[in-house]
């Protein structure tokens, strides 16, 4: 069953929540290294929702909406932010890029889910991982 839910931006609650997720995973249904790389890639896009999105606005509130199954993990996470354009956010593994620290967490997204996409407008971001067990 699917569900939804809405907090306020604050970087404590996306991490508590981020944590209650991943501990409705059935360890039974996914690998040690596949849970610790949703908790890693579902913390990055909450966190990047509360600063990037929400520029810290407590006013603002953040979307939550998933799904786990046996054989996959969906997860739609999105913000009351103007967006942003993912493709336009340097490569830090370029050598021109290894000391910033912007990009970082859509490489770590990208790396430990199976799919990852961004609305037209550039604040929702929508991930997938599939169980390999």
């Amino acid at each position: 069953m699917q569900k939804t839910i809405v907090i306020q931006s604050s970087s404590d609650i996306a991490r508590k929540l981020c944590r209650e997720i991943v501990g409705e995973i059935n360890p039974d249904d996914f690998t040690k290294n596949e849970i610790f790389g949703i908790h890693m890639a579902i913390e990055e896009a909450m966190i990047n929702a509360v600063e990037h999105g929400n520029q810290y606005d407590p006013l603002k509130r953040i979307i939550v909406e998933y799904l786990i199954t046996p054989d996959k993990f969906e997860i739609s996470i999105t913000d009351e932010g103007c967006g942003f354009k993912p493709n336009t956010v340097p490569d830090p593994r370029q050598d021109e890029n290894i000391n910033s620290v912007t990009g970082r967490g859509i490489v770590l997204m990208r790396e430990y889910m199976d799919s990852v996409e961004y609305n037209k407008k550039g604040n929702s971001v929508y991930m997938v991982k599939l169980s390999r067990k």
